[in-house]
């Protein structure tokens, strides 16, 4: 694996960990994961980079971050990611988010927007309308139904959670050593009571969010950075039926001049991210955006 280790950034309420991928120095990208996700979501695309450094965070509640207290929601892990960025001395660069962790990216660019030159928001961040009959209360189940079910299970082994993975829809035709070993990473516990490492409150408040509310539907309206918003062709469970549907995207197309967007072909909501095609795809655009930076960049220099 390319150059990977783990370290630990002081935040609210202890110590965030976070994954680092690649070479002190390269151009960095911060790397933000879904809801129920850890950083490990974030090793194909990393292991596809090797130029670059890919800082990701395991979020408040989440991997090896889960004893850290809530309260959670958008602007609190934005708040983290500031303090992720602080600790690498970077000033400001791509911000890349996935599912959940898109929300947190937008967020991020709203509460600190001189961190942030460029977001890259794959599957997420472009608010989800609630289901027809949904209430409040229910949202956490309707959003993340599955997921959340995962949470309460309890597994004698490793082996026997990756059984659990391999058949899950997202993976059964792409199951590869990154995805088996982001399944390991998520356990937390002990044989034979072994449990997913993510915190079911950290996971209930934040679905409460991915809605958004008119102060962040206004906030990512206005947002004063390029948008790259890939969309996924397929659901959670590779179904047809994807998370965006093209028409939802096309409102906000209409909304934002400022965002673009890229269709992700023969991938699913998953696999945007952990399959070769779909991190290929990601980090094509993501290129892109270090690429328009350091070209600013130099413009700036040359004119100064």
């Amino acid at each position: 694996m390319t150059n990977y280790r783990t370290t630990t950034v002081p935040v609210r309420g202890g110590d965030l960990t976070v994954g680092v991928w690649g070479p002190d120095g390269a151009p960095a990208v911060l790397a933000v994961h879904g809801v129920t996700a850890t950083h490990r979501a974030w090793a194909l695309v990393a292991e596809q980079a090797p130029e670059l450094r890919i800082i990701a965070p395991d979020l408040r509640g989440r991997g090896r971050s889960n004893g850290l207290p809530g309260p959670w929601g958008m602007p609190n892990h934005a708040d983290d990611m500031a303090a992720v960025l602080d600790a690498f001395g970077v000033d400001r660069t791509v911000v890349l988010g996935h599912s959940m962790g898109a929300f947190v990216s937008a967020t991020l660019a709203m509460r600190h927007p001189s961190r942030v030159a460029e977001l890259v928001l794959v599957d997420g961040g472009l608010p989800i309308p609630l289901p027809e009959g949904v209430t409040e209360a229910d949202l956490p189940g309707a959003l993340i139904g599955p997921a959340a079910a995962r949470l309460a299970m309890r597994f004698e082994s490793r082996e026997a959670y990756r059984e659990f993975w391999k058949a899950h829809p997202a993976f059964a035709s792409d199951w590869s050593p990154m995805i088996e070993q982001y399944s390991d990473y998520d356990l937390d516990g002990a044989a034979p009571e072994l449990t997913p490492s993510a915190v079911y409150e950290a996971v209930a408040a934040d679905s409460l969010q991915l809605s958004g509310d008119a102060d962040y539907s206004d906030g990512l309206a206005n947002l004063g950075v390029p948008v790259q918003f890939v969309r996924a062709a397929r659901g959670l469970l590779d179904q047809e039926i994807a998370l965006y549907a093209p028409e939802l995207v096309a409102q906000w197309v209409e909304r934002m001049p400022q965002l673009t967007t890229h269709e992700a072909e023969n991938v699913n909501h998953y696999t945007v991210v952990m399959a070769e095609r779909g991190a290929a795809r990601v980090l094509g655009i993501v290129r892109d955006a270090l690429g328009r930076i350091g070209a600013a960049s130099h413009t700036t220099e040359v004119s100064a």
